[in-house]
């Protein structure tokens, strides 16, 4: 059975001023079992439904649904989006095609699935009344709760007590987007918003509150500071540090691309402010091209052979100042130094269990070696297997050795050696086949 709104009179206020609202149970509701339920229905208007006037819907039901309104005498659908958990939210400014009368109805419409709610509401007598001026829009108290520090994952919480109906927002120095605020009650309004590593707050900017209804809207500045420091602290008069460098120190790299890095330390202070970091590299500035956070630095290219100097230059958020210095050195590209073996020639006989191979590469070169062993069989092919795998380093004159033992020291056994040695991006190869000696 459809019911008419109790109260004729609050009714007609209801689409009057905006500081009315009216919440009422579905005069009438279809549903199947487990369908979705709408629990309430709210509206505000700044005035009446006379054409340029805005309707405020506020629908209460099941969450994760889709919601709509539909009114007699308004051709579309109004779509709501849900604003939070079971919330669901949107606004209609009235046309002058409209035609909306007393004994319309409203209709909120929920969808979950397949399944479909429809609650209707008769529309209010007198709602062609004459609109009285709006209660002026007003803020009347402004909270924040303080921070001690500006940091990553901290969380600042808002109150605004003020006109109720009213979108609330607040706006905060260095957030690129006002933070949207709830009304919790009628004209007590409630959010918060935790501080993202991409942000640039300034705790000594202005934290504005904003009351929107309509196209009226009012604002008012915090009247405290954001940050509030803890008196009994000592205050941050240590410089930050540079550690964990890259190159280090005297540190002789090879010329392919070259990365330049450290990390910032400013334990117990008030952290490096990225915008202060400046990168020198043998006189000329990489700043620009560096990829800077409060933490650390990094910077990446070729550079020439030779001796660099790395000069970098940061201050905290306190104002305190640190200066690091290092050199490095790029060396020159190596000439191309072939493997030789000194030990054996190719295709060599080799006696006993244990075999001794010698070679020569590029100085301080590293050296790959393997060796597999294939046994004859007769009437069948060898199966390879492998006796050694190691990676050797060659000394200032270039030189190496390594040793393998056979597992099956068969005469006519085949010993497959490869060799890959490697420096500073220069690679060579180099394969040597041994056969143990007939008995």
């Amino acid at each position: 059975m459809k019911r008419q709104l109790r109260n004729h009179v609050a009714a007609l206020c209801l689409l009057a001023p905006a500081a009315f609202t009216f919440t009422a149970l579905p005069g009438t509701a279809v549903a199947k079992p487990a369908a979705p339920e709408v629990h309430s229905l709210e509206v505000t208007s700044d005035n009446g439904v006379n054409p340029g006037s805005h309707l405020r819907f506020t629908v209460e039901g099941t969450p994760r649904a889709r919601a709509s309104i539909r009114i007699r005498g308004v051709r579309e659908p109004i779509a709501l989006r849900e604003t939070a958990r079971g919330v669901y939210t949107g606004e209609y400014t009235v046309r002058r095609s409209d035609d909306i009368d007393t004994g319309d109805k409203i209709r909120a419409i929920l969808r979950h699935g397949n399944r479909t709610v429809t609650a209707s509401y008769d529309v209010p007598p007198g709602l062609r009344t004459a609109a009285v001026a709006p209660p002026p829009l007003r803020i009347e108290r402004f909270q924040v709760s303080t921070l001690e520090r500006v940091q990553p994952g901290a969380e600042i919480n808002f109150t605004i007590e003020g006109a109720p109906g009213a979108t609330a927002l607040v706006s905060l120095p260095g957030v690129p987007n006002p933070v949207q605020l709830r009304e919790v009650r009628p004209g007590q309004y409630e959010g918060s918003y935790t501080i993202r590593r991409a942000d640039r707050l300034d705790p000594n900017g202005r934290v504005v509150a904003t009351l929107r209804a309509g196209n009226r809207a009012v604002t008012a500045n915090l009247n405290h500071p954001l940050v509030v420091a803890d008196n009994r602290a000592e205050p941050d008069n240590r410089a930050p540090v540079v550690r964990d460098l890259s190159p280090r120190e005297g540190e002789v790299v090879a010329g392919a691309p070259t990365v330049v890095s450290g990390r910032f330390g400013d334990r117990g202070g008030s952290g490096v402010d990225p915008e202060s970091v400046r990168i020198m590299l043998s006189g000329r500035n990489v700043t620009g091209d560096a990829d800077i956070n409060p933490r650390s630095f990094t910077y990446r290219a070729p550079l020439p052979a030779g001796r660099h100097t790395v000069d970098v230059t940061a201050r905290d958020r306190a104002g305190n100042t640190i200066r690091r210095s290092w050199s490095f050195e790029v060396a020159s590209a190596p000439s191309n130094v072939p493997i030789r073996i000194l030990s054996h020639t190719d295709k060599a006989q080799v006696d006993g269990n244990v075999t001794h191979v010698r070679g020569r590469a590029a100085p301080h070169a590293s050296v790959n070696v393997r060796v597999d062993a294939v046994p004859p069989v007769v009437g069948q092919f060898g199966v390879a297997q492998q006796v050694f795998s190691r990676t050797l380093q060659a000394d200032r004159d270039g030189e190496f050795e390594f040793s393998f033992t056979s597992p099956f020291p068969v005469p006519g056994t085949r010993y497959d050696i490869q060799m890959t040695a490697t420096k500073a991006d220069v690679t060579n190869e180099a394969r040597l086949t041994l056969f143990q000696r007939q008995g």
